[in-house]
């Protein structure tokens, strides 16, 4: 059953249209990669999708309600591509300051906050400012807040961008941990080999244009770097 809809939504900018009957719908309990090439307004797409910009046309249903009720917004959570982190209060500080924005007792946001900590490798660090964090520990650490709340439904823009290898490993692992324990995660991205390894479903976007709608990896019987080029080259 989808719990994410989207039906034909079209966006302009500055009179221009960006999107175009764009529509996709993601099931309960998967991993969904939306990929893109440049410039193909990916992140509006998921803007949209959040209630941040709202399209001119076309349905939104988020837990099979238009839009983005309350009840809604208290199971899911987004982590942009670029983080903005308070430098000034350490890693378990920063976790703490978002942990309050939930329904946790004291005793049980520090229980939580250790699990996060040590998910994502981070323990270590915990009492560390920020502002001594590289690139890699301050994605995990915006990742560690982005699941503070166990959310129902995860947005993720660009989530291992930056990150080594390892880093890498570590957030498909946590990503596929997630799901298991019931977490659908939506996420946006253009490293091919991550979305191969662990997607369940994805769609592909180019010019404005949904041109891959959906589609089961399952059911692409070659690489999805091959894939991915025929159909933009395609839609040249």
């Amino acid at each position: 059953m989808a719990i994410l809809e989207v039906r034909s939504i079209t966006k302009f900018l500055a009179k221009k249209k960006i999107l175009k009957n764009v529509s996709f719908s993601v099931k309960a309990g998967e991993i969904y990669g939306f990929l893109w090439p440049n410039g193909a307004w990916k992140t509006t797409t998921m803007k949209c999708v959040m209630g941040l910009i709202d399209p001119e046309e076309g349905e939104i249903k988020v837990f099979w309600d238009t839009g983005l009720t309350l009840k809604a917004k208290e199971k899911i959570w987004f982590m942009p591509e670029n983080t903005y982190l308070y430098k000034h209060l350490t890693g378990r500080e920063f976790l703490r300051f978002n942990g309050k924005f939930f329904d946790f007792s004291d005793k049980k946001l520090e229980k939580r906050i250790n699990e996060l900590l040590k998910q994502v490798w981070l323990k270590e660090a915990a009492d560390n400012y920020l502002h001594s964090y590289s690139k890699w520990m301050l994605q995990r650490v915006w990742l560690a807040q982005s699941i503070i709340n166990k959310p129902k439904l995860l947005f993720l823009d660009e989530p291992m961008s930056g990150l080594d290898p390892i880093g890498r490993k570590m957030v498909k692992d946590l990503l596929v941990s997630l799901r298991e324990d019931g977490t659908t995660i939506f996420f946006n991205t253009h490293i091919l080999a991550d979305v191969e390894s662990i997607c369940d479903r994805v769609s592909i976007i180019d010019k404005w244009n949904l041109i891959v709608e959906s589609k089961k990896m399952s059911d692409i019987k070659w690489s999805l770097e091959d894939f991915f080029i025929e159909k933009v080259e395609g839609n040249s």
